[in-house]
């Protein structure tokens, strides 16, 4: 014969809990865990999100009101005066004096005495005082400069004949423009 389960007690969540397999408790309880780990993460998701929305609205607002601000004239530092005298400065540093050396090395006789070089950067220019013995040699240095690459031409300002000297040498300036490096 089979045997009877005769249960008087009063059906309970103890009594359903103790009936149930600690197989399916685990498993409840995990599914559980992981519930709350799916919330806490959606819930950090979702403030992020926010942050940046909110970063991301600031960040146009502060847009927004630069384009509508006028723009102010930057106030300058140094007087108009100083400012010319520091370009003059720049462009006197920034002459080519390697490229104007070596055509001007490259031009040079025996026969012709360079006495001064003085620079014009706004003009891109250079005016070479020298002396030489005669109008032939003053010529042939003049061709000599006009053919140098690094220069577009050569133009004779003045010259004139030094009489106190008993050599008499004919001292000359002449202008050469230089290309642009």
């Amino acid at each position: 014969m089979k045997p009877m389960q005769l249960d008087f007690a009063r059906p309970g969540w103890r009594r359903a809990l103790y009936r149930v397999h600690p197989a399916a408790i685990v498993a409840a309880l995990a599914g559980g865990a992981l519930l709350l780990a799916g919330a806490s993460v959606g819930l950090q998701a979702s403030q992020q999100q926010a942050a940046r929305e909110e970063a991301l609205r600031a960040q146009q607002r502060k847009q927004a009101a630069a384009v509508r601000a006028p723009l102010r004239q930057p106030e300058s530092a140094i007087p108009e005066a100083q400012a010319v005298a520091v370009n003059a400065a720049v462009l006197q540093l920034n002459l080519p004096w390697r490229q104007l050396q070596d055509a001007v090395a490259a031009a040079n006789t025996p026969a012709v005495a360079l006495l001064a070089l003085d620079p014009d950067p706004r003009k891109q220019a250079l005016k070479l005082t020298a002396e030489a013995k005669n109008a032939d040699d003053m010529v042939a240095y003049i061709a000599q400069l006009k053919q140098q690459e690094f220069f577009r031409g050569a133009v004779l300002l003045r010259h004139e004949t030094n009489e106190q000297d008993p050599n008499r040498p004919l001292r000359f300036q002449v202008e050469v423009q230089w290309r642009a490096p």
